[in-house]
């Protein structure tokens, strides 16, 4: 697979076009396999933007480092002429958008190439990615197994090698939970690293923007682009805090030894590695097990019409919907001691990265969930427990492939740090990958 930054250094050297790039990425977009992944496929407009791409290189006047890379977009973000389906039956037949979402406008301003959108959970509002609408996207690490979510689409056209670059959603873990089951990276920007939200919400206080790709360098490059270099660089080797308790103990014996190999690996780089309690997090976990989540409450709040209308929605969904009807009677305390938290957070770890699981158990299959409704609501819970609690901290956060203990399906090594400390984390992310190296991971 060709990464962004290897476009990128092919189009500057004129060994091939955007035309080029971007006419075989549409044409992978709608091989039939690539139905599931893709809800739309934007291929005029993609020509057109890959033309003018091409026009400003013989001119040399490339508006950025990336001009002329393909790229695709969730189904919440709005792009002119395309209808915002949020991986909805109950959109399907909803006028096209007149505009593009603000983050949209800034990527095309900056030369990449748009081809389509992603297929997604209905409403962004599931960890697992399993869509009766459009189609679950196979899990190219293992068709049998979900490939979580929501940006189920967004994750599996990276990991497909569809696009190099993805633009997904993260509420509760909807862009490092897909990432990591898929064998790939995925970061979830804090909230507004990019701009205002004009995308298609689930939860106003918690939603932020994620990206996926198959290297740190990739992310790296599409975030210089959007935001200017910030000042200096973040310590190496860093530091590093595993979470004593359920984030790195309740977890599978594959995914523990996968943690422990991390762990040896950049110990033997010269990291430092603690293991111990970080408060803000057990607080925060107990807070939300005894209250509900803010996701739940909001969501209810958004989609409750739905519940009383003809309109189809899922049965995953709708029970979802039903038992977060409550959860607003109970939801204070969660929003008022928020900000206390994150700040205690941010004390918590220092200037060091919080690294643990990005998931606890080996993803179940795809069949199984949809024939046992006990089972999905169960599989959902459990695969956005860590990222969840995390998003509600504030978090900016990383998932790389884990180091291969065993042949089969992986885990991801989630790298967290406080709201904005996201150029820190890009630097640490960046250097973890160089150590471990993962064999699963799809760069090539």
């Amino acid at each position: 697979m060709t990464t962004a930054t290897a476009m990128a250094q092919a189009l500057a050297s004129g060994e091939t076009t955007s035309a080029q790039l971007v006419a075989a990425a549409v044409d992978r977009a709608r091989q039939p396999d690539s139905a599931a992944v893709m809800i739309t496929v934007t291929g005029e407009r993609a020509r057109y933007q890959a033309e003018a791409c091409d026009r400003r290189a013989l001119r040399g006047t490339r508006r950025s480092r990336l001009d002329g890379v393909p790229i695709v977009w969730k189904d919440v973000f709005y792009v002119q002429g395309a209808v915002t389906t949020c991986g909805s039956a109950s959109h399907l037949h909803d006028e096209p958008a007149a505009v593009d979402s603000h983050l949209v406008r800034r990527v095309h301003d900056s030369g990449l190439v748009t081809i389509g959108k992603t297929n997604l959970s209905e409403f962004a509002f599931s960890g697992l990615g399993i869509n009766r609408c459009f189609g679950t996207p196979v899990n190219p690490v293992d068709p049998e197994l979900i490939p979580g979510g929501s940006s189920s689409g967004s994750a599996v056209a990276v990991a497909r090698g569809i696009v190099p670059l993805a633009v997904g959603t993260d509420t509760s873990g909807s862009v490092r939970v897909p990432a990591a089951l898929c064998g790939i990276v995925g970061y979830r920007a804090s909230p507004g690293r990019y701009g205002p939200h004009d995308f298609a919400p689930l939860s106003a206080t918690l939603d932020s923007v994620g990206v996926f790709a198959t290297t740190v360098e990739d992310l790296a490059a599409l975030d210089r682009v959007l935001v200017p270099a910030g000042p200096g660089r973040s310590r190496l080797p860093p530091r590093f805090i595993v979470p004593a308790g359920e984030w790195s103990e309740d977890v599978a014996a594959e995914i523990s030894d996968e943690l422990g190999r991390a762990v040896a690996e950049l110990r033997a780089a010269g990291a430092d590695v603690q293991i111990r309690h970080v408060p803000s997090l057990s607080n925060a976990q107990n807070l939300m097990d005894g209250n509900g989540t803010i996701v739940g409450a909001e969501a209810f709040l958004l989609h409750r019409h739905r519940l009383d209308s003809t309109m189809p929605i899922e049965p995953g969904t709708r029970r979802r919907l039903e038992n977060n009807a409550h959860t607003g009677d109970s939801i204070g305390p969660v929003y008022a001691a928020m900000a206390a938290l994150r700040a205690e957070f941010a004390a918590d770890l220092g200037d060091a990265t919080l690294l643990c699981p990005t998931v606890r158990r080996i993803p179940p299959s795809t069949a199984d969930l949809q024939s046992d409704p006990d089972r999905y609501d169960s599989a959902n819970s459990a695969v956005l427990r860590t990222t969840m609690v995390l998003s509600y901290l504030g978090s900016c956060g990383i998932t790389l492939p884990a180091p291969a203990v065993r042949p089969g399906p992986r885990a991801g090594i989630l790298l967290s740090r406080p709201s904005n400390d996201d150029m820190a984390l890009l630097d640490c992310a960046a250097w973890v990958q160089r150590v471990m190296n993962p064999a699963g991971s799809l760069a090539r």
